[in-house]
């Protein structure tokens, strides 16, 4: 632990810095005008680096280099107005969530069409001419590139500050930033507004992917690893701040850049491992940020949105024919082993399609009737199926007593969570769960003595008298379907109506004596317990269990599979995961290019249903209803 190597390491961190700041800043605009939650600005970074490096291949590596990064840039910038044009215009006015579900699409379609254009292979460019050398500081190496890369950021914020603050577009961005519809009612085409600023994002997002293609190579998971920390730096910096998005990527980059300068280093006779800390250091700083001040380093509580989407009806208890199809629905679905003997993937199916709907329902919980977003859902599943796992391997605990306990891990982790959590609303509360996830996950990932680390663990099968997959799937439907009736028990009890009341006015209920926020914690139990039975069930079905299972990833499986089947139905979650996890299937196993068809279908239906699936079914029946009622009315006045 050197002084030079001290300063080196900071100047690494100023150069990370930079490009982070690229993406975060055109994702903070974006966000601050049209309040899109833009989960494809990470495929706009790496549309960047690959058209950067095809301009380069064509334009060659000399004169051609800088102009090539450039037009990279400008055309990501004409994606991104194309997108905001063609899909995104179309959905302003839905649920934010809505909105979220169609940018994830668009991760999907953007990835495969980058794989079937460029290929699955890393492609490294050439070195910047001129810039190809390294300057001696301090007795070590330091690339020039990266001195060119910390100046690039300031100069970006200093430009976009200018545009921002002396323009008449500036003032109309800022103006739209505090409120968009005060500005189109003041007669400014607000459409073309949003188009020009979704495209200035893009553009920034694509510079910063072109700017890496000399330090590191182009590869399909250049996405999801961007769209991440951008998320933290902006909500750091504060939603909408354009200097909060530049000092938070200072003070994450910088962070990161001490912790890997550390090394190891021994605390009271302890051996700790601060280069492993840069896996969730950025996601740590956000909670604490969060937690200490809810609106960013720079940030302003956030203008509430006139466009609510619609208006909930109170739920109402299932009707004589819904519950009579209901139970023979159940019928079926106990007397599938019989009929499907000769076929065990349809066992192998069939009980992930149960799991997923009983995760898919845990998250609806606290969504839909408690109005608290999550992103980071998996933590509870991932929770609960390594507690039914250790429990099993360490203390040798039988497999059923394993999956009454395992639950109250998965419950225990949510009481912490949620204390926190409960506290936040909005796009801050969800970034605050996905923190707290991608903590869990670090912890998980890295403690190869206790969880197996990156391996995970196997070996975890049921108990004897299970290891017949069908016994197994009915016991599978048995719990599911406990867990989906338990939680919709709940929603019709005193404590279900309590929820929902401080969902719709938090002050109202306030005033009546409901304490909002015990509430909201509650929930977050009750889910939290529900996932961490769907994780147990899922960790003895497949006999192993890996850190995948409380990745980002599989936090947005389940709000995909909430919002496809639609968050204003209680049938919505189940409808949701079964479709959604048997279309990843069918769709995985016919084509390579499973994602684009996926995410395209994903599209279709947010398009056509932005009510979900389940939603639309409902308003198809709630119409029919009442013209059949008006009919019968007719009848009798005549």
């Amino acid at each position: 632990m050197s002084f030079s190597g001290f300063i080196v390491q900071l100047l690494n961190g100023l150069a990370s810095a930079s490009s982070l700041f690229l993406v975060a800043a055109g994702l903070s605009l974006i966000f601050g005008v049209t309040r899109i939650v833009n989960f494809a600005h990470g495929s706009f970074f790496m549309v960047g680096i690959y058209i950067a490096y095809s301009l380069v291949d064509r334009l060659g590596t000399g004169f051609g280099f800088w102009p090539s990064l450039v037009l990279a840039a400008l055309a990501v910038g004409v994606l991104g107005a194309l997108i905001e044009v063609v899909l995104l215009r179309r959905i302003y006015k839905a649920p934010e969530l809505f909105q979220l579900l169609a940018t994830f699409a668009l991760v999907l379609v953007i990835k495969d069409a980058v794989l079937w254009l460029w290929g699955p292979d890393e492609l490294l460019g050439p070195r910047a001419p001129g810039l190809s050398g390294s300057v001696t500081l301090l007795g070590r190496q330091f690339p020039s590139y990266d001195l060119f890369l910390i100046v690039v950021g300031p100069v970006v914020l200093g430009l976009v500050w200018m545009l921002l603050t002396r323009t008449r577009f500036g003032t109309l961005v800022r103006a739209a930033t505090q409120d968009r519809e005060m500005v189109s009612a003041l007669g400014v085409n607000q459409a073309w507004l949003f188009t020009a600023v979704f495209a200035l994002g893009a553009l920034l997002a694509g510079l910063g992917g072109a700017l890496q293609l000399p330090r590191e190579p182009a590869t399909l998971e250049m996405d999801l690893n961007t769209i991440g920390a951008a998320f933290v730096v902006v909500v750091v910096g504060g939603m909408g701040s354009i200097p909060g998005a530049y000092a938070a990527a200072l003070l994450i980059a910088e962070i990161k850049a001490i912790c890997i300068w550390l090394g190891v280093v021994d605390v009271f006779g302890i051996s700790v491992s601060f280069s492993k800390l840069t896996l969730v250091v950025d996601f740590l700083v956000m909670a604490v940020v969060l937690v200490w001040r809810p609106w960013g380093l720079f940030g302003r509580p956030q203008a509430p949105s006139r466009y609510v989407g619609m208006q909930e009806e109170p739920l109402r208890r299932p009707s004589r024919a819904y519950l009579i199809a209901a139970a023979v629905f159940g019928l079926v679905l106990a007397a599938l082993p019989v009929f499907t003997a000769d076929s065990p993937y349809t066992m192998v199916l069939m009980i992930d399609l149960m799991i997923a709907a009983l995760f898919a329902t845990s998250l609806h919980f606290i969504m839909g009737p408690a109005g608290m977003h999550s992103f980071g859902h998996a933590a509870y599943f991932g929770l609960g199926a390594y507690g039914a796992a250790l429990l099993v391997r360490a203390s040798g605990m039988p497999m059923e007593l394993a999956l009454v306990v395992a639950p109250l891990v998965a419950a225990a982790g949510a009481f912490v969570y949620g204390w926190f959590a409960v506290r936040l609303s909005g796009v801050y509360l969800a970034m605050l769960t996905l923190a707290f996830a991608q903590i869990t996950w670090a912890i998980t990932y890295q403690w190869d003595s206790f969880t197996g680390g990156s391996n995970g663990l196997t070996g975890v099968w049921p108990a004897a008298w299970l290891s017949d997959k069908r016994v197994y799937y009915w016991l599978t439907l048995a719990l599911v379907a406990l867990g989906v009736l338990w939680l919709r028990r709940v929603l019709f009890s005193p404590f279900g109506y309590a929820l929902r009341a401080g969902r719709d006015s938090a002050l109202r209920a306030d005033a009546i004596g409901i304490d909002v926020k015990r509430m909201q914690w509650a929930a977050f139990v009750i889910a939290g317990a529900a996932a961490g039975l769907a994780g147990a069930l899922y960790a003895f079905s497949k006999g192993s269990i890996s850190p995948e299972s409380l990745s980002v990833g599989k936090s947005v499986d389940g709000l995909v599979m909430v919002l496809l089947g639609g968050i204003q139905t209680l049938a919505g979650p189940v409808v949701g995961a079964v479709t959604f996890t048997w279309l990843h299937d069918t769709v995985a196993r016919n084509t390579d290019y499973w994602r684009a068809m996926l995410g395209g279908i994903i599209l279709l239906l947010v398009l056509l249903f932005p009510q979900g699936i389940a939603g639309f079914a409902k308003q198809l029946f709630d119409r029919k209803r009442r013209e059949k009622d008006a009919g019968e009315l007719k009848e009798v006045k005549a």
